[in-house]
């Protein structure tokens, strides 16, 4: 079956909240956010949250059919002071679908359509020191390390320290 990469609207709501529980139970050590609280959010901020329809927020999805197999979220800061950073986040492809190049895929959509955004200069991302395909990616893609925190996330009593990545979309000076 043919893959489909887009951006998600407020329509795809259900589907992501199905696939953002299944990455939170299936990676618990990969995301800040828990199972646990995923089904506290209400559907209105869920809906918000991957409408595609703003500059300054959107998230691409991989489809299999109508199932959606891959997400990745991108958010600009909204301060005065901190408007030029942007963030990934919720990055996760299902088990059964990686190793295909999804997630590469979803990053392609989302540092083309970030690069349009005026005022935009660089984009952070964090990932668990335990992710290592992530972090291979991540690499490949420019994305350079500024720092680790040391027990940034506490997994069931197991601590996870988290690399802080950066990728610079104007030459820096």
């Amino acid at each position: 079956m043919n893959m489909e990469i887009r951006f998600l609207t407020a329509e795809d709501a259900e589907e992501w909240s199905r696939l953002r529980l299944e990455s939170l139970r299936g990676e618990p050590q990969a995301f800040g956010s828990s199972a646990e609280e995923h089904p506290s959010i209400p559907f209105a901020e869920i809906k918000r949250r991957v409408d595609s329809s703003t500059e300054d927020a959107f998230v691409a999805g991989a489809f299999e059919g109508c199932r959606l197999v891959g997400m990745a979220g991108f958010v600009r800061e909204k301060g005065l002071k901190s408007r030029h950073k942007g963030r990934i986040w919720g990055v996760y492809v299902a088990p059964e679908q990686r190793g295909r190049g999804l997630a590469r895929q979803l990053f392609a959509r989302i540092l083309e359509r970030a690069r349009r955004i005026i005022g935009l200069e660089q984009i952070l991302i964090s990932v668990a020191t335990t992710q290592t395909a992530a972090t291979r990616l991540y690499e490949s893609l420019g994305f350079q390390t500024f720092g680790t925190e040391p027990r940034g996330l506490k997994v069931e009593g197991r601590y996870i320290d988290e690399e802080h990545r950066i990728l610079y979309l104007k030459p820096t000076g």
